[in-house]
C-alpha cells in the first residue's frame, strides 16, 4: 500500500465551496473518507467559472463568483482558480481554458513548496481531459473517475468522445462508480484493461437511523394513513420530477416532499396546481448536506425516477437512515437494490408502474432497522483501500518508466 504520507492533487470542477456547498458533494465525500481511512495527504484544485458579479440573481455563475480563492473543508485545503467559460458555444474549448487556469495555479503552489505524486481527476469531460494535459505538462501520473452524465451524455458527442478516449488511453487508470458506466465506456471504445469499477460508499456516521422504538417498527399500512415520500436532487429534466408528481396524484394518502433546486422549479409548482395536488407537495429548496439525514428519517419512502444515473448516492443515504427506496432500473440501481428490504427497482418509465411499486412497498413495509443493516454493507473503508491501491500502482508504474527513460 502507499505510504500514509503520499501526497495527491485532486482536480475537479465538481467540488463544494462556500457559494455552492452541495456542488459535487459526492467527490468531497470520497476524498475525505480516503484521507480518514488511509491518511493520504490531499490538496484540492477545484476551478470555478470566471464571472464578474456575485449576486444571486445570476444563478450558478453568481454562486461561482462567490467562491473564495482558497478555503478549508474537513481539514483539506481547496484552491479555486478561475477559468473562462463561453456559454453554449464554448464546450469544445473548455478543457483548454480549464487546463490553463489549473496549470497557472498549480505552478504557483509548486513554487510555494507543494509536492504531490499523482493527479486524481473527477468527471471525464472537461475535467479529465484537462487533467491529462495538466499531467503531461507537470510530468505526473493521473487517474480519472467517471461519474455518470460524462459517460451517458457527453461521451456520446463526437469530439468530446474522442477527447475522452484519448485521455483514458493516457491515464494510469480510469475508475467508474458503477459497472454499467464501465460497460458503456468499453462500448464506446475504451480498453477493458484500462478501466476499474469502484463504487461509492455511504457515511454511516452522518446518515443514521433514528434510535427510537417507533422508528424500528413496521409502519401501519392502513388506507387512511398519510405516507411521506421524499425526492432529493436537482430539479432538471432527466431527474423526471414529472413522474414524482404523477405518482403523488395516483396515491391519495401520499404527501411528497421535494428537496433541491433547479430550472424546473416554477414549472413543477405550476404542475402541482394543475394536478390538484398542491396541498400534498412541499418544495423545501436546496438543503445543506448536514440537514439531509433528518429529512431522510422523516420520510417513509424515497423516490428517484431518473432517466439516467451513475451511482445514485441518495439511495444509500436514505437507506442508511432506515428509509426504503423506489427507483428505476437505470445506472447502478439494479446492482445496489438487491434485497426487497431495501426497496423496489422498476423497469419502466410509466408513472402507473412506479406507483404500483410504491404501493407494494407501502403494503410490505420493512423494519427500518433492517433497511439500515442492508446499507451497512456499503461503508467507505473498502472503497478507500481499493482507491489507495490504484494510486499506489499508478505511482510505482510511472516512477519505473521514468527510471527506464533515464537509463
Amino acid at each position: 500500500m502507499a505510504n500514509k504520507n503520499t501526497p495527491i492533487l485532486l482536480f475537479s470542477t465538481l467540488y463544494p465551496h462556500a457559494g455552492e456547498p452541495t456542488l459535487g458533494i459526492f467527490v468531497e465525500n470520497r476524498v475525505r473518507h480516503l484521507v480518514a481511512d488511509t491518511q493520504i495527504q490531499v490538496t484540492v484544485v477545484a476551478p470555478v467559472p470566471w464571472f464578474p458579479f456575485k449576486s444571486r440573481w445570476f444563478g450558478a455563475y453568481g454562486r461561482a463568483a462567490s467562491a473564495p480563492h482558497k478555503e478549508q473543508r474537513y481539514g483539506i485545503t481547496i484552491y479555486h482558480p478561475r477559468y473562462l467559460v463561453i456559454p453554449k458555444i464554448g464546450m469544445l474549448m473548455t478543457p483548454n481554458f480549464l487546463f490553463r487556469a489549473a496549470l497557472k495555479c498549480v505552478q504557483k503552489l509548486l513554487t510555494a513548496g507543494l509536492e504531490f505524486d499523482l493527479i486524481d481527476a473527477h468527471y471525464l469531460y472537461p475535467d479529465g481531459v484537462a487533467a491529462s494535459k495538466l499531467a503531461g505538462a507537470l510530468e505526473k501520473p493521473f487517474v480519472m473517475t467517471a461519474r455518470g452524465s460524462d459517460v451517458t451524455e457527453i461521451a456520446l458527442l463526437e469530439k468530446p468522445k474522442k477527447a475522452i478516449l484519448t485521455a483514458i488511453s493516457q491515464a494510469s487508470r480510469t475508475i467508474c462508480v458503477s459497472e454499467n458506466l464501465r460497460r458503456d465506456l468499453i462500448d464506446l471504445g475504451a480498453k477493458p484493461s484500462q478501466i476499474s469499477t469502484l463504487r461509492n460508499g455511504v457515511d454511516l456516521d452522518r446518515f443514521q437511523i433514528q434510535q427510537s422504538t417507533v422508528s424500528l417498527q413496521k409502519k401501519s399500512a392502513g388506507p387512511n394513513k398519510l405516507w411521506v415520500m421524499l425526492y432529493a436532487g436537482w430539479l432538471i429534466p432527466r431527474k423526471r420530477l414529472d413522474l414524482v408528481l404523477e405518482v403523488t396524484k395516483q396515491i391519495p394518502n401520499l404527501k411528497t416532499i421535494i428537496v433541491g433546486d433547479g430550472p424546473l422549479k416554477k414549472h413543477l409548482e405550476a404542475t402541482t396546481q394543475k394536478l390538484g395536488i398542491a396541498d400534498r407537495v412541499e418544495f423545501l429548496g436546496q438543503k445543506k448536506p448536514e440537514e439531509m439525514a433528518s429529512l431522510y428519517r422523516s420520510a417513509d419512502i424515497l423516490l428517484l425516477p431518473s432517466d439516467r444515473e451513475g451511482w445514485p448516492n441518495v439511495l444509500l443515504e436514505a437507506m442508511a437512515c432506515g428509509t426504503p427506496v423506489v427507483t428505476r432500473s437505470v445506472g447502478a440501481a439494479p446492482d445496489l437494490i438487491t434485497d426487497p428490504v431495501a426497496g423496489r427497482v422498476v423497469d419502466s418509465d410509466k408513472s402507473h408502474d412506479i406507483a404500483v411499486a410504491v404501493r407494494d412497498l407501502m403494503t410490505h413495509y420493512p423494519l427500518r432497522a433492517d433497511v439500515r443493516r442492508f446499507a451497512e454493507n456499503f461503508g467507505w473503508r473498502e472503497t478507500s483501500d481499493a482507491q489507495n491501491e490504484i494510486f499506489t500502482r499508478a505511482i510505482r508504474a510511472f516512477e519505473a518508466i521514468k527510471v527506464k527513460v533515464k537509463l
